[in-house]
């Protein structure tokens, strides 16, 4: 049966992108067919009239002409690309009822774009956002644990082997990528935007790496931004998954930027109409509508002196028996959170994590982990080194990371 897409688009004009196919259309166009990729048909229904809705058949690929804005759109297609000028491509993440969690589709979409974008020497900037109250949740791994559990590891595989990919060429990228962390940055959602060179966070921003209580541990590249941020701040979000707002995300280092709601989208509009890759120009641009607003009276970061105090330990029991320690000298409400935040997160996770559960909080949503082993204690030193060593299966094979060149030198130092 064919579904349609319900999507309203004002005046516009649609013209057909897939390959092989003949399909004009306008929107004075009642119904036509266009031949999909598949051999089948599909098809486009348009209205004349203003604000009336349009509705195409999901999986064809068509561009949108809104005033001068075009948008290059497969419809039902989870990355969307706007090209408001030839010089600028902005990517929506467009999962918003998943809060834009990454599937694997969306990973290697966005890495095609990414790679065709960096050979296009007309376009000198990428812009990434999210579409809805989200910038990215994460990835989605809800479709690789079952399979896992199967013994089927393969596409898990896979997706992190494109996801890691996509963080490393995003690190490397020759040109200036500027991510609007507009909303929710977890996990994977810092992976796609952390390594890149601007980050603009706002009054919704809400950040965190919350893995270790998902019985994972943070990957993305965070050994390397954390490990940068002061002090041993980022060992403290790393371990607890506490939650960062857009002030304490600038303060710390993970945005470079702060624009406030009222006025983003007027940075928006200058951004597309840069025509360099020049970050001297960009910075400047981003600038004129940013400012450093004040951390609250409870942020985590004026707990610096305690953090770095204890997360400078070398074990996780060092970390919890020094907390718990100066609980004892101070009553202190963050403290006490901070510990137990330590103490519901996985034993395991938390030694690979300082080293460098999923079914609880991401499938049956009870919140109940049951993790095994249960208790810091009941691990041996042999039980983290298992997680580091080479997989013993003739058909695993390591990652590959792919060959750059040209790098700009703030790329090069990061390899």
């Amino acid at each position: 049966m064919k579904r349609f897409v319900l999507v309203n688009i004002m005046d516009i004009k649609l013209r057909e992108e897939s390959p092989g196919s003949k399909f004009p259309c306008s929107a004075r166009t009642t119904m036509a067919e266009a031949s999909s990729n598949n051999g089948g048909t599909d098809q486009v229904q348009c209205h004349s009239a203003l604000n009336t809705p349009v509705q195409v058949f999901t999986g064809c690929l068509f561009t949108c002409f809104l005033k001068e804005k075009k948008i290059t759109v497969t419809f039902g297609c989870q990355v969307l690309v706007e090209e408001t000028s030839s010089s600028v491509r902005t990517f929506i993440l467009n999962r918003p009822n998943k809060l834009n969690a990454l599937s694997y589709e969306m990973l290697s979409r966005l890495l095609e774009l990414f790679y065709a974008s960096e050979q296009d020497s007309n376009v000198k900037m990428i812009i990434l956002k999210g579409n809805g109250r989200a910038f990215c949740a994460g990835g989605d791994v809800t479709a690789v644990v079952p399979l896992a559990r199967q013994g089927n590891w393969k596409f898990g595989d896979n997706y992190f082997q494109e996801g890691y990919i996509l963080n490393y060429v995003m690190a490397t990228y020759s040109k200036p990528q500027v991510s609007i962390l507009n909303g929710i940055v977890m996990g994977g959602g810092a992976g796609v935007s952390v390594p890149g060179r601007f980050r603009v966070a706002t009054e919704k921003s809400v950040f965190a790496m919350p893995e270790t209580a998902l019985g994972f541990f943070p990957d993305i590249g965070a050994s390397y931004c954390l490990s940068r941020l002061p002090g041993f701040f980022g060992e403290y979000a790393g371990l607890t998954g506490a939650r960062l707002d857009g002030a304490e995300m600038l303060a710390c280092g993970l945005a470079t930027h702060f624009v406030s709601l009222e006025r983003l989208p007027l940075l928006e509009q200058a951004l597309v109409k840069v025509s360099t890759s020049d970050p001297n120009v960009i910075t400047a641009i981003i600038s004129r509508f940013s400012h450093a607003p004040k951390l609250k009276k409870e942020s985590p970061y004026h707990k610096m002196k305690i953090i770095n105090q204890c997360f400078s330990r070398r074990t996780i029991e060092e970390i919890i028996s020094t907390l718990e320690n100066e609980a004892l000298d101070k009553k202190d409400d963050w403290i006490s959170s901070t510990v137990q935040l330590l103490k519901k997160a996985s034993p395991i996770s938390l030694k690979i994590s300082l080293r460098s559960g999923c079914r609880a909080i991401l499938e049956d949503k009870d919140r109940n982990p049951k993790w095994e082993p249960s208790r810091l204690d009941l691990i041996r030193d042999d039980d983290v080194a298992r997680y580091f060593s080479k997989i013993d299966d003739e058909d695993w094979e390591d990652l590959k990371l792919p060959p750059r060149s040209n790098l700009p030198p703030h790329a090069i130092a990061k390899l």
